[in-house]
């Protein structure tokens, strides 16, 4: 079985502005993404066999979504500053009829529907933190962060392995968008 996902990837001119933002962020208790592995999640498939790789990869080839520029801006929080479990970076763009379509097409699979998508590329997830405080503090200076413009023209069926050291994710399939 493979863990999978759906995902848009973020241009490599990015990875600088992520390490800064990142190096900010860097507090006890928090785990941090590689800043080379920092995507947008569209949606997670869990475990598929290798045998649904290819009709999943025909599936989403089905598309319906013209490529659209998207803007990478902000740093936030899940599920609200009184207890936070994820720290993300924002995406705005056409990303909500993208996400759409890709559950129009995979709903065959029956995989679970996704009800509360909400565009983001995730920077860390939090474990245990000691100084909340601190952090929001840092969350708050950057909250208006600006990466840049970014063209979405293809998303990734990716590949999840998990390691002690964190994910390895591999791209099994890029469908280009039209």
């Amino acid at each position: 079985m493979l863990r999978t996902f759906i995902a848009v990837e973020l241009p490599e001119r990015f990875i600088p502005e992520i390490e800064k933002i990142e190096s900010v962020l860097n507090t006890p208790g928090i785990k941090l993404v590689e800043p080379a592995q920092v995507h947008i999640t569209l949606k997670f498939l869990g475990d598929i066999s290798e045998d649904n790789v290819e009709p999943i990869a025909s599936a989403l080839s089905q598309i319906s979504c013209k490529p659209f520029e998207a803007r990478i801006k902000g740093v936030g929080v899940f599920p609200k500053p009184a207890y936070i479990r994820v720290i993300w970076l924002g995406a705005e763009g056409n990303f909500e009829a993208l996400h759409s379509e890709v559950e129009r097409v995979l709903s065959s699979f029956n995989f679970e529907k996704d009800n509360k998508f909400s565009p983001h590329a995730t920077l860390a997830r939090v474990k245990q933190l000691r100084e909340k405080a601190t952090l929001l503090g840092k969350i708050k200076k950057l909250e208006d962060f600006d990466l840049g413009a970014m063209n979405v023209e293809s998303i990734t069926l990716k590949k999840s392995t998990l390691t002690p050291k964190g994910p390895i994710y591999e791209t099994l399939r890029e469908i280009k968008l039209q």
